[in-house]
């Protein structure tokens, strides 16, 4: 194998695939990257099995062929040219030798044989969406799903279409989060379980892109293409709890305040939480007052009064601060509902001019 490339735009690549690349001591191979030249194109891919990528990038193909190299080493020492643009590399024994004009280096290679063979989905089950909509998707509920893998279910992101929205949904028993997202064509693809380790990586390939990307998916695998880049990640096989159950189809209380007044608040609080990260919420009709307070015996106590629109009977529960101050990211609205049943049911906040997005937090025993 031998190529002519630029530099920049190589490394650019390498940025987003070498995160990929796993650091398995049982299998070494997983720690590098296989490169393909082929026509005129550099083909690179990285995989940790669980998620895997490849991704094309137009260069000199002076001799085609491919090799295995250690993803960390090449990625650094690329990156780390800053004199030269245009580099060539090209495979010498089991070696691969890398050249500029001032820089002559020489990496040790893996077997290729060893490379796990990326799966390719199928387009059975196929549509378009913008990914900066995708992401959006992702980015407002991920947070919410368990970080613990006992329950593989609850460590996903739940991804369904419902007409013409796209839902994405993530829990991890405490708290629930709701995106729906509109389609710009109708599917049928059933569900699927995104794993939640994945999706940081997801969002990070995608993050600087602007336009649609295609999304492919099947009994096991579900896959991203754009332009180039083609990103597949393996589905949790599972049933993801009827979330829509613990939902309130009433609500006896409802407070609307402004989102930056709340967030202010709960920060001001949680200095005087206790270990539990407890805070108190009050409701109150008569005289009209929406009353947040935590107390630790080590430090002090804090009440604070919120400015806000109450409709509905008074009441008093308290939740985990750590739950509540995650979902504001979500909303785009500059004021937000805040609603509640009773003491045992779950709170729910949305934003008022944002019906997209649903945030649910589950009460803590007193």
């Amino acid at each position: 194998m031998k190529i002519e490339c630029v530099k920049e735009k190589l490394v650019k690549v390498l940025v987003k695939a070498e995160k990929i690349s796993g650091k398995n001591t049982t299998l070494p191979i997983l720690s590098c990257f296989l490169l393909k030249a082929e026509k005129d194109f550099l083909v690179i891919s990285a995989t940790n099995l669980d998620l895997g990528i490849e991704i094309s990038l137009p260069v000199k193909v002076i001799e085609p062929g491919q090799v295995a190299i250690p993803a960390q080493i090449f990625s650094q020492f690329i990156s780390n040219i800053y004199n030269d643009k245009n580099i060539t590399i090209e495979t010498e024994g089991n070696n691969v030798k890398i050249s500029t004009d001032h820089t002559h280096t020489t990496i040790k290679t893996f077997s290729i044989d060893d490379f796990p063979i990326l799966p390719k989905v199928g387009k059975g089950n196929m549509f378009t969406l913008a990914s900066q909509d995708f992401l959006k998707g992702l980015k407002s509920v991920y947070y919410a799903a368990s970080t613990s893998t006992i329950k593989p279910t609850l460590s996903s992101v739940y991804i369904y279409p419902d007409e013409e929205f796209l839902v994405f949904a993530a829990t991890d028993s405490f708290r629930l989060a709701e995106k729906r997202i509109k389609l710009k064509k109708q599917t049928d693809f059933g569900q699927i379980l995104l794993p939640l380790k994945n999706i940081p990586e997801i969002i990070r390939v995608f993050e600087d892109i602007h336009d649609d990307i295609a999304v492919s998916i099947d009994t096991n695998q579900i896959s991203f293409e754009y332009n180039g880049i083609y990103l597949t990640s393996r589905v949790i096989d599972g049933v993801f709890p009827d979330y829509k159950q613990i939902i309130p189809k009433e609500y006896k209380t409802e407070a609307t305040v402004l989102k930056y007044d709340l967030v202010s608040i709960l920060k001001m609080s949680n200095i005087f939480a206790d270990k539990f990260s407890q805070v108190y919420m009050s409701v109150s009709e008569k005289p009209k007052l929406f009353e947040i307070k935590t107390k630790n015996a080590d430090v002090g106590e804090n009440v604070s009064q919120l400015d806000a629109v109450i409709k509905g009977e008074s009441l008093s529960m308290s939740f985990n601060y750590k739950y509540i101050i995650d979902c504001f990211q979500s909303i785009d609205s500059d004021s937000i509902i805040v609603q509640f049943t009773d003491a045992s049911r779950p709170m729910v906040i949305r934003g008022v001019s944002d019906k997209s997005y649903l945030y649910l937090v589950m009460p803590m025993n007193k």
